[in-house]
């Protein structure tokens, strides 16, 4: 194995042969990004590929400039602009996002790169069916900038998590993680593009682990 290989290679627990689900019936996704959407499109080629039963129902974004809404038109998924600074406070923005998904017929929600912090409104809304993807191997380095934290604590080994989100943030059970080595001459910028790339890998297989769990 190169050492580009090996420092790609990752440990996904639990290991999932397939994304095949039990039920006939694709799951409706509603899915909420705000930047780039890598994991919006992970997602739509594992459904294109026949991978996950699934369909994405909308994409909500929350940034006017995010990327994520051009990878839904290049899809032909609907992307709805909801931009947070348009209201006075967490709830009242959590219950437009709530109105939405529910007007698109949303059944389970996917933060994939939502950088807003939840409130009880869309957590109860969609109990047990909010997951998300974060940049370490929790409970290691939650919050913001987690693979600036895993640089600065030395770790030799860091990765990514796939969780059922709650209120506590980046909290939750775990459905799917994978490590990423940490090079010794890593950036945060190399080491997160690497970590992206199991981002892309793992959550599709926790969306198809939550539903068989349900």
């Amino acid at each position: 194995m190169s050492e580009i290989d090996a420092a790609s290679a990752s440990l996904i627990v639990p290991q999932i042969p397939s994304y095949e689900m039990k039920s006939s019936n694709p799951l409706k996704l509603g899915i909420m990004a705000s930047g780039n959407g890598s994991n919006f499109e992970a997602i739509a080629q594992a459904i294109a590929a026949g991978q996950l039963n699934a369909q994405i129902q909308v994409l909500i974004y929350n940034n006017p400039g995010a990327k994520a809404a051009m990878r839904a038109a290049n899809r032909g998924v609907e992307a709805v602009l909801l931009n947070h600074r348009d209201y006075k406070s967490r709830e009242k923005f959590d219950h437009q996002i709530v109105e939405k998904l529910r007007q698109y017929d949303v059944e389970w929600v996917i933060l994939a790169g939502w950088m807003r912090l939840l409130t009880k409104v869309l957590m109860d809304a969609f109990t047990d069916k909010v997951i998300n993807v974060h940049p370490s191997l929790l409970p290691s380095f939650k919050g913001i900038h987690a693979v600036e934290q895993a640089l600065a604590a030395g770790v030799k080994i860091t990765g990514c998590t796939a969780h059922l989100a709650c209120l506590e943030v980046d909290s939750g059970p775990i459905l799917v993680q994978a490590a990423v080595p940490v090079l010794p001459d890593d950036t945060a910028e190399t080491l997160h593009a690497r970590i992206q790339i199991q981002e892309h890998r793992i959550l599709p297989q926790a969306i198809a682990l939550a539903a068989q769990r349900r």
